[in-house]
C-alpha cells in the first residue's frame, strides 16, 4: 500500500514538474506577399503572460509551459494569427489587413512609426497593390494615392503633381529606402524611371513639405520606394510583359536567407518598338541587389545597389490637327533621352539598451543624363526655322547620413537628430542645333521639323559645379496627455557649391541656406479614430541648370545668367485625421491644407516658346484630400482616393514693361492646375475561385488653364483601366486593359501667352491589353 502511495505522489510530482517546464519554440514571421521577414511582431503565448517580439530578420524564441498549446502571432496592419507550436522552426506568414493600409510608415521619420502618431499627411501603397497593379511604368501605381498625380510623359517618363501644378519644378523629393536619388540641385522630373519596378516592395507618398527630416525639394511632396528586402524563406519570381503595341519586358527576382545573411537580386530589361506613337522607341535594363547581415541581435549591415541603363526616343507632342486626327505621329525624328545611372548604399544600425537606435549610411550615386529634349525646341509662330539643343548633365556623389533616436523616459519621449553631408561635383553643357520646320497650311503650327545642322559653336550652357550639400534636424516627441502625442522638429540646410562657367569665363561660389521648422500634435480619440494638426515650412533653392542657363536676352541690369535666382519658402498648414467605421471594414483618411509660397521659381513663357525664369511673387495652394477603404466582405474592396485644391498666382508679374498688354497674372489660376483628381477602383475576389481577382479602376482628372494667362482650357479627361489575374500552382497570368473605352486624352496640354499660339498635346495612348505570365516559387512552410 505504501508502495503504491508513493507511486502516486512521485507521479504527481513529476507531472506538475514536467508542467512547469519550459519549452523553447522558435520561428520566423514574415509578410505573405512579399516574404519579407517582420520585425517587431508581437508573440505571445496564450493563457499566460509570457510573450516575446521578433528580431530584425523576424526570427523569435520564446520560453513557455510544456503545455503551452497555442500561440497568438500579432503586428500592427496585420491579420492576427494562431498557430500551435510544433516540432521545427515555425515559418508563420501574416496576412494585411487591406482596409487598413496605413498601420505603419517610415518616411515621415526615417524609423518604423504608426500612422496615429505621425502628424503628416501620408498614403502608403502596399506589396499587395504594387503586386496586383503589375505596373508596366510607377505612375499605374501612385496615382492611387489620394493627391498625388504622376503625370504620364511616355515611356515612364514624368512629370508630377502632389500639392503643386503638373509641373517638371524641383518641388518633390524622390526617395530609395529613404535616401534621395539626386543631390540637392540637380533635380530631374523624370528620376523615377531610373528605378526597377519589380524589386519595388511598397511606396509612401507624403504631401506637404517635409523639409524637417529631408530637407529641400520636399516641398510639394516626397515619394519614397521602399525596395525588396532578402526574403525569409528562398522565393523565385520569373516574368513577361507584353502589349500590342511592342512592348516587352523580362524580368526576374529572387531572394533567400540563410542565418545571418540574406540576400535578394532581380532585373528587368524592357524594350518599346513601333508604338502607337511614332519614334517612341526605348529600351531600359534596370538591376537591383540586396544583401543583409545580422551580427548580432542588435547590430546589422545593408547593402544596396542599383544599375540602369536607359534610351528612349523622345516623340514629344503634337498639334491640335494631329490631336483630333488621331494621328500620332511625332514632330520629331531626332530627339532622344540617355540616362545611365548607380547608386549604392550601405547602412549600419545598431540598437541600444533602452531603446535606443543609431544609424549611418553611406552613399554613392554616378549618373550620365545627355539629352537632345523634344520640349528644348524653340519656334516663332510663321517661321520656317527654329532652333532646339543637345545637352549633357553629369553628376557622382559620396555622402553620410547619421541618425540617433533616443527615448527620453519622460512622458513617453523620444529624440531624433541627424545629419546629412554629400559632395557632388557636376557638370553640364548644352549647345544648339538649327532645325527647319514644315508648316501646316495655316502656317500656325508645324507639322513636322527636321535637323539642319549641329551648333557647338553656339553654346547655352557651360559650368562645373562642386556642390556640398549640409543639413542638420532634430525633432523632439512628447505624450503630456494621454492620446495626445506632438512633435517639434528643425533642420538646417546649406546648399553651397563652387562654380566655373565657361560662357562667361568666370568662376564663383554660391550659397543657399535656410532653417525649417515644423510643428505637430496627433490625437487618438479611441476605436480606430483620431486627428492631427501640422504645421510645417519648407523651401527650395533653384536648380543649377536654371541659374547657368544663359538668358534668351539680357536682364536691365546687364546680366546674360540666372545669378539673381533665390530659394523658394512656403509656409504650410493642415488639419487632417483618420475613421474607422462597421468593425473596421471602413477606413477613413483626410486632410486639409493651405500652402503659401514666396519667391516661387516660374517658367514664364516666352512668344518663340523659350522659357524666361523667375523666382518673385506669391503663390496660394490649398486644398482637401481624402482617401475611403472599404471591404464588406472577403470578396470585394473598393478603394477611393482624390483631391480637390486650387493652386493660384497671388502676385507675379510676367512683364515690366508699359507696352505689354499682360503684365501681370495677380487673381488668376496657375496653369496646368486641375481642379479636382480622383482614383477610385473596385476589386472583386469571388470565393468559388481562389486565387482569381478582377477590378474595374476609373481616373478622373478635371480640366486646366493651359496658359498662364487664362484664356484657354483643356477639359480634362477621365480613363477606365480593368485588370484580371489567376494563379494556379505558382503560375500567375493576368490582362491589365488600359484606357478600356479608348479615349482620346492628352495627359498634358499647353499653350503660350501669345493670342496666335496654339496648343501642343502630350498624347495618352489609345486602347493597350498587357499580357503577362509569372512564375512565383516559394519554399514549402511548415
Amino acid at each position: 500500500m505504501f508502495r503504491s502511495i508513493f507511486f502516486l505522489i512521485a507521479l504527481g510530482i513529476s507531472l506538475s514538474l514536467r508542467a512547469q517546464t519550459a519549452v523553447a519554440v522558435e520561428g520566423v514571421v514574415f509578410d505573405v506577399q512579399t516574404k519579407e521577414p517582420l520585425p517587431g511582431v508581437t508573440v505571445l503565448a496564450n493563457g499566460t503572460q509570457i510573450g516575446t517580439t521578433t528580431d530584425a530578420t523576424g526570427a523569435f524564441r520564446l520560453s513557455c509551459p510544456a503545455n503551452c498549446t497555442a500561440l497568438t502571432i500579432r503586428s500592427v496592419g496585420y491579420t492576427d494569427q494562431t498557430v500551435r507550436p510544433g516540432a521545427g522552426k515555425l515559418l508563420v506568414q501574416l496576412q494585411q489587413r487591406v482596409q487598413d493600409l496605413q498601420g505603419v510608415v517610415v518616411t515621415g521619420s526615417r524609423e518604423a512609426a504608426l500612422r496615429t502618431q505621425t502628424p503628416i499627411a501620408i498614403a502608403r501603397l502596399s506589396a499587395r497593390t504594387v503586386e496586383e497593379t503589375k505596373p508596366t511604368a510607377l505612375y499605374e501605381v501612385i496615382n492611387k494615392a489620394p493627391g498625388a498625380l504622376m503625370v504620364n510623359l511616355g515611356n515612364e517618363q514624368h512629370s508630377m503633381a502632389i500639392r503643386q501644378p503638373m509641373t517638371t519644378n524641383a518641388y518633390f523629393l524622390y526617395l530609395e529606402d529613404g535616401v534621395p536619388i539626386r543631390p540637392m540641385g540637380v533635380f530631374n522630373h523624370n528620376a523615377l524611371l531610373e528605378l526597377n519596378q519589380f524589386t519595388v516592395s511598397s511606396l509612401e507618398i507624403v504631401k506637404g513639405p517635409v523639409s524637417s527630416v529631408y530637407g529641400p525639394e520636399a516641398v510639394g511632396g516626397a515619394v519614397n520606394v521602399l525596395t525588396q528586402r532578402p526574403t525569409a524563406v528562398p522565393t523565385v519570381r520569373a516574368g513577361v510583359q507584353v502589349d500590342q503595341f511592342g512592348y516587352r519586358r523580362v524580368q526576374v527576382g529572387a531572394g533567400a536567407r540563410q542565418g545571418k545573411f540574406g540576400l535578394y537580386v532581380g532585373g528587368l530589361v524592357s524594350r518599346q518598338r513601333d508604338g502607337w506613337m511614332a519614334v517612341s522607341d526605348y529600351d531600359k535594363a534596370s538591376y537591383y541587389g540586396r544583401a543583409e547581415y545580422q551580427f548580432t541581435a542588435k547590430t546589422r549591415l545593408t547593402g544596396t545597389f542599383w544599375y540602369n541603363d536607359y534610351y528612349s526616343q523622345t516623340s514629344g507632342s503634337v498639334d491640335s490637327v494631329a490631336f483630333f486626327a488621331r494621328q500620332y505621329i511625332s514632330t520629331t525624328g531626332f530627339t532622344y533621352r540617355q540616362t545611365f545611372s548607380v547608386r549604392s548604399r550601405l547602412t549600419l544600425e545598431h540598437d541600444w539598451q533602452g531603446g535606443a537606435q543609431s544609424f549611418v549610411t553611406a552613399f554613392y550615386r554616378n549618373n550620365r543624363n545627355g539629352q537632345n529634349p523634344a520640349y528644348a525646341i524653340r519656334w516663332t509662330p510663321g517661321q520656317t526655322t527654329a532652333r532646339g539643343e543637345i545637352n549633357s548633365n553629369d553628376f557622382q556623389s559620396l555622402g553620410l547620413i547619421a541618425q540617433h533616436t533616443q527615448p527620453l523616459g519622460w512622458l513617453s519621449g523620444k529624440l531624433i537628430t541627424g545629419a546629412t553631408v554629400d559632395e557632388s561635383p557636376n557638370q553640364y553643357w548644352a549647345y544648339q542645333i538649327d532645325l527647319n520646320a514644315q508648316l501646316r497650311p495655316d502656317k500656325r503650327s508645324v507639322e513636322r521639323y527636321s535637323m539642319a545642322r549641329e551648333r557647338p559653336d553656339l553654346p547655352l550652357a557651360n559650368y562645373e559645379a562642386r556642390i556640398h550639400n549640409l543639413a542638420a534636424y532634430t525633432q523632439l516627441e512628447l505624450e503630456p496627455l494621454p492620446n495626445l502625442r506632438l512633435s517639434a522638429g528643425v533642420r538646417y540646410d546649406r546648399m553651397a557649391f563652387y562654380y566655373t562657367n565657361g560662357l562667361d569665363r568666370s568662376a564663383g561660389r554660391k550659397q543657399f541656406s535656410q532653417f525649417t521648422p515644423k510643428l505637430g500634435a496627433t490625437y487618438d480619440l479611441g476605436r480606430g479614430k483620431g486627428l492631427y494638426v501640422n504645421y510645417a515650412q519648407g523651401f527650395a533653392p533653384p536648380a543649377l541648370t536654371s541659374i547657368f542657363r544663359k538668358r534668351t536676352t539680357p536682364a536691365p541690369n546687364g546680366d546674360l545668367f540666372y545669378y539673381n535666382l533665390g530659394s523658394a519658402r512656403f509656409d504650410n498648414m493642415e488639419l487632417g485625421g483618420w475613421a474607422a467605421f462597421w468593425a473596421g471594414k471602413v477606413y477613413i483618411d483626410y486632410a486639409l491644407y493651405q500652402m503659401r509660397g514666396r519667391n516661387e521659381l516660374l517658367n514664364v513663357r516666352m512668344p518663340d516658346n523659350s522659357t524666361d525664369y523667375q523666382s518673385a511673387g506669391k503663390t496660394l495652394h490649398r486644398g482637401v484630400e481624402l482617401s475611403v477603404t472599404l471591404k464588406p466582405s472577403k470578396n470585394w474592396l473598393f478603394r477611393f482616393g482624390g483631391t480637390s485644391a486650387l493652386h493660384r498666382f497671388e502676385q507675379f508679374a510676367l512683364s515690366e514693361r508699359a507696352g505689354d498688354a499682360v503684365r501681370n497674372v495677380d487673381g488668376r489660376e496657375m496653369p496646368s492646375a486641375p481642379r479636382t483628381v480622383w482614383n477610385t477602383e473596385l476589386s472583386y475576389y469571388p470565393q468559388f475561385l481562389p486565387n482569381f481577382r478582377a477590378s474595374v479602376e476609373w481616373q478622373h482628372v478635371s480640366g486646366w488653364y493651359q496658359n498662364q494667362v487664362n484664356t484657354v482650357r483643356y477639359p480634362g479627361y477621365d480613363l477606365l483601366n480593368g485588370r484580371v489575374g489567376y494563379a494556379f500552382r505558382g503560375v500567375e497570368v493576368f490582362t491589365n486593359v488600359l484606357n478600356l473605352t479608348n479615349a482620346l486624352y492628352a495627359t498634358n496640354a499647353s499653350r503660350g501667352n501669345n493670342p496666335t499660339d496654339r496648343t501642343t498635346f502630350t498624347p495618352a495612348a489609345p486602347r493597350t491589353f498587357v499580357v503577362g505570365i509569372q512564375y512565383n516559387f516559394t519554399a514549402k512552410t511548415k
